[in-house]
């Protein structure tokens, strides 16, 4: 904690309340914060002995005085190493894409949870951690609630989606396992689309996001007077969510008394609020996301093994994005596709020297870091398409791989899908599967055939009805 307690936060912000949230929330992780209330003053502290002790600045994007973006450039010329956070209402995907392009490290959406903005300064001010292109960004680009929009054709993910499609169309409880960033909230959400369900109430609660003092009651709700700042009765979502589903994102991070009530609740069908002396009942379809196996939770004594029973009548299990390389390219271009129809940006292809590094990193934080970086190098590529050289981090750790003639992973030189998630027509898959055999056995034709498990005669047929030239 030691470098911890000599940080000093700038909050540029002239709401009181916000700024004694984002104070409190600060001081959890040790820093100091220091609020000042417009730009010209805040310009002013950066020449002062507490701005030159500054380890990073917040802005809200309503500081009168200036332009957020114009003074995001004002502050990145005095002090270009320091990070900047912008808090901001908006979801445009334009006021973001200016943010970056004007030095924002990070773009936050009021009202931030307070986990995500401690996650924020901890990633801007974390010295091992690579800098910018791989830092978690919060684009808010449209979700498409579509099992399509679910790219990939290895294997373990396809078997994922499979099994969620079909027991989308049931009324069972569901859980989704896997790390962090593989999708599962969007998977959750597809089966709730998907489901009988799907204009019934619905809510979706992430435990990681909600203060601990406040989950149960958004959860179960609670009675006027039920405890001090109760000044009103309110509905929990779980009663709200009556009839309909529930996605309870995080399921991991509830804490051991809150695991057992809601045990119990599902047990009993029965949800009672906190302060009420009778119950509700409910009929509840809960559909669960879990960051950690929950079996090694309960063995652990971390998670209520009642609980488990309940939520995980049907298990799935999301891979990460390592185990799944030959998707890259494909989840590659469908991101830049979609990326491409924000305000602000433009389409972008792939140089062959971006997937080879794109394709060589273990992605920790999976496909949504992926996205993350697609989004920050778009916003900087000049030219028309991305090249190795736009990923100047991951060009840092792995190498300048794109330029020193390494090539990409033969298991992706066959795509399945297109850009908007749809599957390519037979004809083009099958010309792709013979190119790619020609090119791996080089050229020769009867070893060609016989792994492809036809005769010289249907090849060289094919080779023709196709359009493909022998030397592919």
């Amino acid at each position: 904690m030691a470098e911890n307690d000599t940080r000093l936060l700038m909050l540029i912000d002239d709401e009181p309340a916000q700024s004694r949230l984002v104070t409190a929330l600060a001081a959890r992780e040790g820093w100091r914060t220091l609020v000042v209330k417009d730009s010209e003053t805040a310009i002013a502290t950066l020449g002062t002995r507490q701005g030159m002790q500054l380890s990073a600045i917040i802005l809200d994007q309503w500081v009168p005085g200036d332009d957020a973006c114009q003074l995001i450039e004002e502050l990145k010329t005095r002090r270009p190493a320091l990070p900047i956070l912008m808090l901001t209402q908006s979801a445009s995907p334009l006021l973001a894409v200016e943010a970056m392009r004007a030095g924002a490290t990070d773009y936050l959406i009021k009202p931030v949870a307070p986990e995500r903005l401690m996650r924020a300064l901890r990633s801007a001010t974390k010295h091992e951690a690579p800098k910018d292109e791989l830092q978690p960004l919060t684009e808010k680009m449209p979700a498409v609630l579509d099992f399509d929009a679910m790219i990939g054709s290895e294997a373990s993910f396809r078997t994922a989606l499979a099994r969620a499609a079909k027991v989308a169309r049931g009324h069972g409880h569901v859980l989704i396992e896997g790390e962090s960033g593989t999708g599962k909230e969007m998977l959750l959400r597809a089966m709730h689309a998907a489901s009988p369900r799907a204009k019934s109430a619905f809510r979706l609660v992430n435990v990681g996001s909600i203060a601990a003092n406040s989950i149960e009651s958004t959860l179960f709700g609670h009675e006027q007077g039920a405890f001090p700042g109760a000044f009103d009765r309110q509905v929990g979502a779980i009663q709200f969510c009556d009839g309909g589903t529930l996605v309870l994102d995080e399921i991991d991070r509830l804490s051991t008394d809150l695991q057992e009530r809601l045990a119990a609740t599902l047990a009993e069908g029965i949800v009672r609020p906190v302060g009420a002396t009778h119950g509700f009942k409910i009929d509840l379809r809960l559909l669960s996301a879990s960051n950690l196996p929950l079996s090694d939770l309960v063995d652990a004594g971390h998670f209520d093994p009642n609980l488990l029973e309940q939520v995980s009548a049907t298990k799935i299990e999301l891979p990460p994005l390592r185990e799944r390389p030959g998707d890259i390219p494909a989840l590659a271009r469908h991101f830049l596709g979609r990326i491409g129809e924000q305000p602000g940006l433009r389409h972008l292809s792939l140089a062959d020297s971006a997937l080879v590094l794109l394709s060589a990193f273990d992605w920790p934080g999976n496909v949504r870091q992926l996205q993350a970086v697609l989004f920050r190098a778009a916003v900087f590529c000049e030219g028309e398409a991305l090249t190795g050289q736009d990923f100047p981090q991951l060009s840092a750790i792995l190498g300048d791989l794109g330029d020193s003639g390494a090539s990409l992973p033969e298991a992706i030189g066959v795509m399945l899908y297109t850009q908007d998630g749809n599957l390519r027509p037979l004809e083009e898959i099958e010309a792709d599967v013979i190119r790619l055999a020609i090119g791996h056995y080089r050229g020769r034709m009867t070893e060609v055939a016989r792994r492809l498990g036809i005769g010289r005669s249907t090849l060289y047929r094919k080779l023709s009805d196709l359009g493909i030239d022998n030397a592919a």
